[in-house]
């Protein structure tokens, strides 16, 4: 069945695969992203790019306006914008921990309440949320992003229980190390943050790690993640977390069974 499906962070990594996988499966797909100059990028896989800024709300309204002004409905909503703000709680400053909580939280949750009544009103619908890995566990210097990923668990269990009676499916999907840009950012906004100070020493090793880790390793593919989409969106009853990508299952696997201490040994405590 041919779906509508809107989804965020779509100009790279894991949102840019599942453009391309769901247009391939003959989908209409609108794929959303904050510059101009990644439109043309989306716009050739055969998708509808919408220009959309998380942090501003607006812009929200106007992108969900204009795929029910087209097509009626939103069949699927794929929450998959974020970024990771790594850097020592102490240098990070508060303004930038805000800032990450409104692009993987609070621009995920106000995006979510637009579609909502559409989806209540036809009676059926997919929200699908891109969390972690790192929403059960935790590494070093990334207090912010792991907050985020955390509260975006304890969020979509909620919102499950609330949307149930009206026919909706809330879908968390919790990727392990994803082959995407990810890594390096996150490894940048080390150095931007620990550049100075007591946790410059700490900070350079870990962004080093970091890059290794997204540069030389045989990380996951994002299609890996874009079939879990495509699966999970395509089942009558699906899951309520598919866990995907490399190191995903055996890192929550050690965070489950092990000690709190004996996890941060492994992971570099």
């Amino acid at each position: 069945m041919k779906k509508v499906i809107l989804i965020t962070g779509a100009s790279s990594g894991i949102g840019f695969s599942t453009v391309e996988r769901l247009v391939a499966d003959g989908h209409i797909v609108y794929g959303a992203a904050r510059k101009k100059s990644d439109m043309k990028t989306i716009e050739a896989t055969g998708a509808t790019a919408l220009e959309l800024e998380m942090t501003d709300y607006s812009s929200l309204e106007k992108a969900v306006a204009k795929v029910i002004k087209k097509e009626g409905r939103i069949d699927v909503l794929f929450n998959n914008a974020g970024y990771g703000l790594y850097g020592a709680v102490e240098d990070i400053a508060i303004g930038d921990a805000k800032q990450q909580f409104d692009v993987n939280l609070f621009g995920l949750a106000r995006i979510t309440q637009l579609v909502l009544p559409h989806m209540r009103k036809q009676k059926s619908g997919t929200i699908i949320n891109t969390s972690s890995m790192g929403g059960k566990m935790y590494t070093p210097l990334g207090a912010w992003y792991h907050a985020t990923k955390h509260a975006l668990e304890g969020w979509s269990d909620c919102l499950r229980l609330e949307l149930k009676p009206f026919g909706i499916d809330v879908v968390i999907i919790e990727p392990g190390a994803i082959k995407t840009p990810w890594g390096a950012g996150a490894a940048d906004n080390i150095e931007r943050t620990t550049s100075r100070g007591a946790y410059k020493a700490y900070g350079k090793k870990v962004a080093t790690s970091l890059r290794s880790r997204y540069e030389s390793e045989d990380l996951s593919p994002p299609d890996v993640i874009a079939n879990i989409v495509a699966k999970a969106m395509s089942a009558p009853k699906p899951k309520t977390r598919y866990v995907a990508g490399k190191y995903a299952k055996p890192a929550l696997f050690a965070r489950k069974f092990l000690s709190d201490k004996m996890f941060d040994k492994i992971v570099g405590g």
